[in-house]
Formats: structure tokens, sequence, C-alpha cells
């Protein structure tokens, strides 16, 4: 049953007939067992490093799960620093900020009321996915018999790290004296409606965030009850943010997911922005001020968010879609950000580690200080057409990826640059106004198409063409 849970980059699945609060001692037990041999392993010897700090969403399993959790860890020896309620990113910086061996987050992320799960980090928050740990994890936790083990008793301790990481997180907004921004929140009725009042509004320790009004929508995140699905990434779920910031005359919209890491923006005619133009106005930020910076970004993106960095006097580097590609890319090229077209943006001061908070603040900082509109700031980037990620259902996905290799690479008709970065990229921009990436799906059946062209004739013509060769298309 175990394997049925383990996914590429996380733990998830539906509660409880799936995912049980017996599999959360488990998984407790194997994080626990990995993590502390993990840092014994780098050398990291010190009291601390026997310290695992967990926090959870406002899911109503996550309470069981979280409480059986924390008991596997403690019974396999290692020490819990609970943080309570909290959005995934607080997880990220708590376990910088104490210096401990790992940490974990009991989050479905977007996923309906009915799903939960576990996002697990290491030392220095480095992600934990199939090929960095989980599949450790997974054996540790498959291994171990809770009638028979000798229980180690590692010690529990609840701590309120809210005002270091309120301090943490507003570092980052730096608005000019006397501006004025009117921002609507849509916290989808899960984490950012307890993250966002803590950390900007008049529940944060440093008091209500100068500059920013907040017209807040579905904050109540403590009955597991959804005005909508909270996934930004699908349109309908932004019909809020759009209409309230038209209603409000505001400056701008920000919808969240579940647990809060990551957000959409709206600007101030009621457009949803893509995240890949939102990653080339911050990336302009950050080279500003670390001149000859690099900046990441998801191989999706845009071909303008290339140009943009290399215009900004910044070194591009083209990463894999997943916050476990995204981290390790910033990393081992020093970048000083990071944004993928899911709506997570990753920051070095952040430990290289993805923020919704910070990207909501580092984006009013843009705004405010530019005295500009969010559409004018996209407007010049927005510059190509884009068929949005599709997804098509097909059997062999291998053989289909193939194919296209062969028809459209060097030599062939199109004569285009192949790479196999993530899935197969097909470059015919310079010689014919068009590129594509087709990409399989972990976990299904599923291709996904990402198209863009200088022209829309470009965008239809090969969208009718590539179309029928990937397979059925699916409807969102």
């Amino acid at each position: 049953m175990l394997g049925r849970i383990f996914k590429a980059y996380d733990i998830r699945g539906t509660y409880p007939d799936l995912l049980t609060d017996a599999m959360a001692w488990q998984i407790g037990y194997g994080a626990s067992k990995y993590l502390l041999a993990d840092a014994a392993a780098a050398g990291e010897t010190t009291p601390m490093m026997k310290n695992i700090v967990v926090g959870r969403d406002m899911r109503a399993s996550s309470p069981s799960l979280c409480k059986n959790l924390i008991q596997g860890i403690r019974d396999q020896g290692g020490d819990v620093i609970d943080i309570g309620m909290c959005d995934t990113s607080m997880i990220y910086f708590a376990i910088n900020h104490v210096d401990c061996a790992g940490g974990v987050m009991v989050t479905a992320s977007h996923n309906p009321p009915n799903y939960n799960g576990f996002k697990i980090s290491k030392r220095k928050a480095k992600p934990v996915g199939e090929a960095t740990g989980l599949a450790e994890i997974r054996k540790h936790a498959a291994m171990v018999d809770k009638t028979t083990i000798v229980k180690a008793s590692g010690r529990h301790e609840e701590r309120d790290l809210w005002p270091a990481y309120a301090a943490h997180v507003r570092s980052f907004l730096d608005l000019p004296a006397r501006k004025k921004l009117k921002v609507v929140i849509d916290a989808s009725n899960g984490m950012a409606g307890t993250m966002i009042p803590k950390i900007f509004g008049k529940e944060s320790p440093l008091g209500a965030a100068p500059g920013i009004e907040i017209i807040p929508l579905h904050f109540e995140n403590t009955k597991s009850q959804f005005v909508h699905e909270p996934n930004p990434l699908v349109a309908a779920n932004m019909k809020w943010t759009q209409d309230a910031v038209l209603a409000h005359k505001a400056d701008v919209g920000f919808c969240y997911d579940g647990d809060a890491d990551r957000c959409m923006a709206v600007d101030e005619k009621g457009r949803i922005v893509g995240c890949d133009l939102v990653t080339a106005v911050l990336a302009k930020h950050f080279l500003s001020q670390h001149p000859g910076g690099a900046v990441a970004y998801d191989l999706r993106s845009t071909k303008a968010v290339e140009e943009e960095i290399v215009k900004a006097g910044g070194r591009p580097v083209r990463g894999r879609v997943g916050h476990v590609h995204m981290k390790a890319a910033l990393a081992e090229h020093g970048c000083v950000f990071g944004g993928e077209l899911s709506g997570h943006f990753y920051f070095a001061r952040n430990f290289n580690a993805d923020s919704g908070a910070i990207a909501m603040g580092c984006l009013l900082t843009v705004l405010a200080r530019s005295g500009k509109h969010l559409s004018d700031l996209v407007k010049p980037v927005a510059r190509y057409y884009q068929s949005g990620e599709i997804n098509f259902q097909v059997e062999d996905k291998d053989a289909v990826l193939e194919e296209l290799k062969e028809d459209y690479g060097p030599g062939t008709q199109a004569d285009a640059a192949i790479d196999e970065l993530d899935g197969v990229t097909i470059d015919c921009f310079k010689k014919a106004g068009w590129w594509a990436n087709i990409r399989k799906s972990n976990t299904e059946p599923l291709l996904r198409l990402n198209l863009e062209a200088k022209s829309k004739a470009t965008l239809e013509r090969v969208l009718g063409a590539l179309a029928p060769r990937l397979g059925t298309r699916v409807a969102h």
C-alpha cells in the first residue's frame, strides 16, 4: 500500500483509504531514520541534528496524521520541533533558522480536501525526491513493525517561529514611503488565510505592512470547506480574484494554493498573468541588485524570459520542471532567483527555496517602485504566442517521443535542434519561428505539450501538425 502514495517529489493520497494514520507513523519513522543518517553522513553531529521540524496545513485529517507522524519520528529517536499550522515555505525557513536535520510538512498542496500527504526536506531545506531520499524513506517505512521495535522516545517541543519568519519574509518587501497599493488576496481557504495576516496583516509581530491595503477573499480555513479548488493553475479558480480586482479597482491580485507556497497574479485589468512573465519581471529586479547574476527558469517558459535575462545582463539557466530540479539548478549555478510556470518562485536569499509570500512581496516592491501598472510591466515580455500546457492521452509515450526526434531532428526537413533536458524539446525558433516541449507525465499515460510561436498563424499551423501525433487531447 505504501508504494501507491509515494510520488516523484512527495507522498500523497486520499485519506483514510490510501493514506492512513498507521502509515503516517511508518513514514515518520522512516523519515527520521533517513534524515538523521543523512546529517550524520555529512559530518553534522551537533545535538540540533537530531531535530526535525514538523508543520501541517488546515485539512481536517492533518492533526491526526501529524500526531502519528510525530510519534513515528520520536519512536525512531528523532526530536521534533512542532511549529503547528503553517505554509509549506515556513518549513524551509524553520529548517535553516534552527539549523536541524530536516523537516516534514503535512499537506496535499492544491489537491481536494479528501487528500493529504507529506513534503519532506533535509538539511538546509534541500528537497527530498524519489532519487534524493524518498525511495530510502519508503524502504525504511515499509520494513518497520511498530509492535516489535524498541521505541526511542525522542523529544517533542512546540515552538512559535512566526516572529522570525515574518521578519525574514518582510525583508523582501521594500515599498517607497507614502506609496499605497490595494491588493486582493484569495487564500483559497488554505494556509494563506493564516500566513498572510501573520506576516503582512495586523496579526504580524511587526504590525501591518505599511502601504498595503489587503482585500481578503476566502481566508477562513478551519472548517475544511473550499469555495473553490485550492489550485490557481486552473483558470476557473482565478475568477474570484479577477472579479474582486475589478470591483475594488485594486492594483493587483494574488491567488494562493492550499499550502500557500505558490501563487498566481492578476493585473489591474483583471487578467491572469502567466508565471513566466512574472519570472521575467522579477528577474530584472534581482539582476539590478546582483549585476551579472544567474537566473533559473522552467524550460516551458516563453523564449522572452531568456531574452530578458540576457538583456538585463544576467546568465539564463534553463531548468527541468519540478521544485527538486529547480532548487538544484539554483544551487549548482549560484542563481539569485528562479521561476516556474506552476507559480513556484525561488530565491537565493531564501535558501534557494520557493515562497509564495516572498514572490508577492517582491512583485509589490517592483510595482510600487516602478510606478507602473502590472499590465505595463508584462506587456513587453508577452511578445510571442503560447499554447499553454495541453495534455494528450497515449499509451506508448516513449515511442511517440522517439518518432518526434526522428521526424523533426537535424537532417530532416524541419532540421530542428533537439534536446532532452526534460522530455523532448524541438527548437525551430530561429529558422521557422516556433519551438515545442513534449514531456511525459510521471504518473499517467499522458504527454504534455507546450508550444510557442512568433505568430498566431504559425502556432495554429504547428499545433495542427503536432496534435494528431501525440494522442487524444484531454480536456483540463
